[in-house]
């Protein structure tokens, strides 16, 4: 762990930061959303909530079985649904789909309630993640590599509308991702700030 990922550690541990609007991770399927979410909570001593998983938990279907019975639109109202509704909880660190920000109903939304953080990784580190899993309905294609290239080049121009962007470079663990999160909303007195200051 480096210096900077130590004092962000322990000025969490000390309870030294206030969230002011809700840290909506957005970028592609693999770039480490909920993961590094996970972390960026746990950073902040903040709640971390996941959009596909609240889908889950309201349908009672998994994403996947959701977009084979009801299709992409209705999966695609859903999750405007749900991202509106936690984005007026608490502030904390929600973990969306992939092409959730795609929307420009929920970029609207993000904009005003909350910060859109872009993990912008390439289609290499991407395609290392994804390639073993069965849980991306988009990837069931005959070139699931073609396919992810093809999602890739058409969704970051919505990306780059995210407030920050933050690259993700292997080899980097969760910590320091969400530790160069953290460092990148310190730069927004508006949504982070330290409190021992």
């Amino acid at each position: 762990m480096s210096e900077i990922e130590q004092s962000l550690a322990d000025q969490s541990a000390a309870g030294a930061f206030h969230l002011k609007k809700t840290i909506v991770m957005v970028g592609m399927m693999g770039a480490g959303k909920t993961a590094v979410g996970r972390g960026l909570a746990q950073l902040l001593d903040v709640e971390f909530l996941d959009s596909d998983a609240e889908i889950e938990l309201a349908a009672n279907m998994t994403v996947p079985e959701i977009f084979a019975r009801d299709g992409e639109p209705f999966f695609r109202a859903r999750e405007t649904e749900v991202i509106t509704r936690l984005l007026q909880g608490k502030p904390c660190v929600l973990s969306t789909g992939g092409g959730a920000f795609l929307s420009a109903a929920n970029q609207a939304r993000i904009s005003q309630h909350g910060v859109a953080i872009w993990l912008d990784a390439d289609i290499d580190l991407l395609w290392s993640r994804v390639k073993h899993r069965d849980t991306r309905p988009l990837l069931r294609t005959p070139d699931p590599r073609a396919t992810l290239e093809k999602l890739c080049a058409e969704r970051v121009p919505e990306y780059s509308k995210a407030d920050l962007r933050v690259p993700c470079a292997p080899p980097v663990s969760i910590e320091a991702m969400a530790a160069r999160v953290a460092r990148a909303l310190l730069a927004r007195p508006d949504v982070l700030e330290r409190t021992d200051d």
